[in-house]
């Protein structure tokens, strides 16, 4: 096996559509639902603005790149040299922990079919997601 080319932050448990959602996600919802703590929200929408400022969102780009029927399983890998972005996700996963969320660290050479990237990331279609193209009717 290769070097690995790519990391991703991610739940342990399948999200309803199948695949694990990654650590923003998850924060996010914490947020949504009103469960962080004072502390915790600070960080997290310092945390949001920062990676909004010095990270391209694939969405604002392209609205359609995490739908589901166009890109099944559709999620973002960092690239394993965007070091200043990946040394900042451990806030992140402090927060998950706090609240029993489980999270691991995924790395690979070859995470899928790649639909965005950039610099510092890609977005794919995990190679078992992607529907196989036949013989349409």
């Amino acid at each position: 096996m290769g070097e690995a080319l790519y990391v991703r932050f991610q739940g342990t448990r399948r999200s309803p559509r199948g695949h694990f959602p990654g650590i923003f996600g998850l924060a996010n919802n914490l947020a949504r639902q009103g469960k962080l703590s004072e502390e915790q929200y600070r960080f997290w929408r310092a945390g949001n603005d920062w990676y909004d400022a010095h990270y391209t969102n694939p969405s604002h780009l392209d609205p359609t790149i995490y739908d589901h029927d166009l890109n099944p399983g559709a999620v973002a890998w960092f690239k394993a040299t965007a070091v200043h972005l990946i040394d900042r996700v451990e806030g992140y996963l402090e927060i998950l922990a706090a609240h029993g969320v489980a999270c691991e660290r995924v790395e690979s050479s070859n995470p899928g079919e790649v639909i965005y990237e950039d610099d510092e990331q890609v977005v794919v279609v995990p190679w078992k997601s992607r529907k196989p193209r036949g013989h349409e009717l």
